[in-house]
């Protein structure tokens, strides 16, 4: 966490807390004043704009003050008795450090980017978050994409989902890496760390600093690795002009592997009861549902493949049960009209005893 302090006690005129054009009656305390909004100029934080427009009165600039705590993050009082404002500590942000693995843009202007690293979580950027590259170069939401390695600051309030989502405050780029599927050919250790051979002859050669996890985040072995594993890999931008290429390797993804849960299979009059019993944990959403009840996609998959909010502690001990056991679950997953913002509503249970466990996270 990277956490500002500051705690500040500012006494103003009835003038200074409006910060617009404010017409009472004088008296000892109060007085008249008359100011015009200065729309041609602009307030800048952290070389952004903050979309704060200024009041001029007799000649000078003056910015609502409640408007231009939260921009600079701190937070606001205000006694009416006392007439005091108090701008208290400053929020507390999040850092995380990784490679952007999707970016979402919406026709709102704002960009949903999964960032996978240091930890797993979705960040909204628009144009109130700060974007720069190492050279101090100003950027845009739109400059980032698959692949970047970034530095970000985010909250001070995420959501409670799965991965968790925030509002992300300052982006520094650093680079942007190679992104690559494919199937890992070798693994071996070597003096520097490990090496990965692709299916194609590619070498990624990986140091201390490069991470092996699956796409939850969750923190791998490179012994775990073997051939025949699907990865996502992010590398460069260097790359040594040798036979076969080599370059350095930033952080491998291993791929969810195919559900097929050790040859598991399910009869269609199966399918069809896990159906029915999903319909009835999802009756609070069945407005916003695009899925036909008996059409809604069934599988079977690892218990350590699915990313589940367990809502009773009954639950999650049942969970924790299976996935202690490297058990199956099973899958409903339902198309609702709220997927571009959430994605698809899944209902998960035990594939032993067909107990309802909960819903995936939605992003």
């Amino acid at each position: 966490m990277n956490k500002k302090r500051a705690k500040l006690t500012v006494l103003f005129t009835l003038a200074g807390v409006l910060g617009t054009t404010a017409a009472v009656e004088a008296d000892a305390l109060v007085e008249k004043v008359t100011g015009y909004l200065q729309k041609d100029t602009k307030v800048l934080i952290n070389g952004q704009d903050s979309m704060l427009t200024p009041v001029s009165i007799d000649g000078k600039l003056y910015i609502p003050v409640r408007d231009a705590a939260a921009k600079l993050g701190y937070t606001l009082n205000y006694d009416e008795a006392s007439k005091e404002i108090e701008l208290g500590e400053a929020v507390d942000l999040m850092r995380a450090s990784g490679v952007i693995v999707s970016v979402q843009a919406h026709e709102d202007g704002k960009y949903r980017i999964e960032l996978l690293g240091s930890t797993w979580v979705i960040l909204t950027v628009d144009k109130s978050t700060a974007i720069k590259s190492l050279d101090g170069k100003m950027l845009t939401p739109a400059d980032l994409k698959a692949g970047t390695q970034i530095d970000a600051e985010f909250g001070p309030a995420m959501a409670m989902s799965f991965p968790g989502q925030a509002q992300a405050v300052s982006v520094q780029v650093h680079a942007d890496r190679v992104v690559k599927e494919d199937t890992i050919k070798a693994v071996k250790h070597t003096d520097d760390g490990w090496q990965v051979q692709l299916g194609d002859n590619l070498v990624l050669n990986a140091g201390k600093e490069t991470r092996v996890m699956t796409s939850q985040g969750e923190s791998l072995n490179w012994e775990d690795l073997k051939a025949g594993t699907k990865v996502t890999a992010y590398y460069g931008p260097l790359m040594m002009q040798s036979f076969p290429p080599q370059s350095p390797l930033f952080l491998l993804v291993v791929q969810a592997q195919a559900p097929a849960a050790g040859g598991l299979k399910m009869s269609p009059e199966t399918a069809q009861e896990y159906r029915n019993l999903a319909w009835a944990q999802v009756s609070a959403q069945v407005s916003h549902i695009t899925t036909k009840q008996d059409e809604a996609p069934v599988q079977i998959v690892s218990s350590k493949e699915v990313g589940v909010l367990a809502a009773t502690a009954e639950q999650k001990k049942l969970l924790e049960v299976v996935q202690a056991a490297n058990g199956s679950v099973v899958t409903v997953t339902y198309n609702t009209d709220q997927d571009e913002l959430l994605g698809p509503l899944t209902a998960v249970f035990d594939f032993n005893t067909k107990a309802f466990i909960g819903f995936n996270a939605r992003r």
